[in-house]
């Protein structure tokens, strides 16, 4: 699954990616900056897998991953080309979820490529090439489309009509994500690959003194949230600054400095955790002495298809999962063998929808 960081030039993307993932990636004050993508895996935090790991010390630790892509920056008129437009939308077009950076803050040595703050305009410049690109995705889908519906035939009819439905609301400047659309009409528009049917989220960029200030006290974030509930999206309040610092220290020196600002944890960690579930996953859990491991499946997923996850041959050869709970696990202080002489282990089917955190093992004969 990859996450595609984006936003107008020099609002702290490329700052946010190394912060992320420790990658390096030029950060410089100027536009364009970032012209091919940065690409960096970056671990899940999930204090669950930890735990598991004190208990059984195991020799290898795998937490969760997703894929972050800092592309580059956009301007007005990207739909048409303009700036790196073209490249700019191929680009985001293969990822799977937007993480759109926003800069919150003032100061007059970082240059704007529009020459003042203003979060909602930024936005919406973001928003509208991508809604541009896609009213151009669909219209040109509709040109062939009506010849065909003019066949008769149920399907192609159906693929016009919901064109025209993408089409019309798109001119209204209503992102697919926002439709209600039926169980065909989604499967007609998942083929499309629209830009503005990805999951959504604002990352609002303030400033270091501004992390812990009320968000009612913050017009510039104020505004930017206001205008993410209404189009029913996330947004998420972030110091880049404070984060590029964090991701700078050890252990030991970034828990004292977060416990000094009063963060609880990491900008980062949230973000991250945040991401996870945009994209509609969560993670079940393996846990033995030889490795500790957090498995990303798609929520909804079924167990014979999570055990796939694993190894072909536990799908193929599925008999049964035997599951216990994290929460229910640790109440118990991580024994399993005492789990099960208190009943607490389920065997769960075919039919059984994994849940995140549960601890499982596969049972299978191939």
């Amino acid at each position: 699954m990859k996450l595609g960081i984006v936003g107008l030039p020099n609002v702290g993307k490329s700052s946010l990616f190394n912060a992320i993932t420790r990658a390096g990636a030029a950060s410089e004050n100027y536009p364009f900056c970032t012209i091919e993508p940065n690409i960096g895996m970056v671990s899940v935090p999930d204090s669950r897998l930890d735990y598991l790991a004190e208990i059984y010390h195991p020799e290898k630790f795998t937490p969760a991953t997703i894929e972050m892509v800092d592309i580059a920056g956009l301007v007005r008129g990207a739909s048409k080309g303009e700036g790196l437009g073209n490249k700019f939308l191929s680009h985001i077009r293969e990822v799977d979820a937007i993480l759109q950076v926003v800069r919150c803050f003032e100061d007059e040595n970082i240059v704007h490529v529009d020459g003042s703050i203003d979060p909602v305009r930024d936005a919406q410049t973001i928003n509208l090439e991508l809604l541009f690109a896609d009213m151009e995705t669909v219209s040109k889908r509709m040109i062939r489309a009506e010849k065909m519906a003019k066949t008769g035939n149920h399907e192609h009819k159906l693929e016009y009509a919901t064109l025209q439905k993408l089409y019309a609301a798109l001119e209204e400047g209503c992102p697919v994500r926002s439709l209600n659309l039926s169980e065909e009409e989604r499967a007609i528009t998942h083929n499309l690959f629209l830009l503005t049917d990805k999951p959504l989220l604002y990352v609002g960029n303030v400033a270091e003194e501004d992390l812990l200030t009320p968000d009612e006290e913050l017009p510039l974030f104020f505004n930017l949230k206001s205008m993410a509930e209404k189009e029913c999206a996330e947004v998420l309040k972030i110091s880049v600054k404070v984060e590029e610092e964090l991701s700078a220290l050890d252990a030991e020196e970034k828990a004292m400095f977060i416990e000094e600002l009063q963060m609880g944890e990491s900008g980062i960690d949230r973000l991250i955790r945040k991401s996870y579930e945009l994209l509609g996953l969560i993670s079940f859990l393996t846990a033995g002495p030889k490795e500790v491991r957090a498995w990303t499946i798609v929520k909804g997923t079924k167990a014979p298809q999570a055990a796939g996850k694993i190894h072909s041959d536990f799908e193929r050869g599925f008999i049964r999962a035997e599951i216990i709970a994290f929460n229910t696990l640790q109440q118990l202080g991580g024994d399993m063998v005492l789990a099960k002489e208190k009943g607490l282990i389920r065997l769960e089917g075919k039919e059984y929808v994994i849940q995140d955190g549960d601890v499982v093992v596969f049972r299978f004969n191939v």
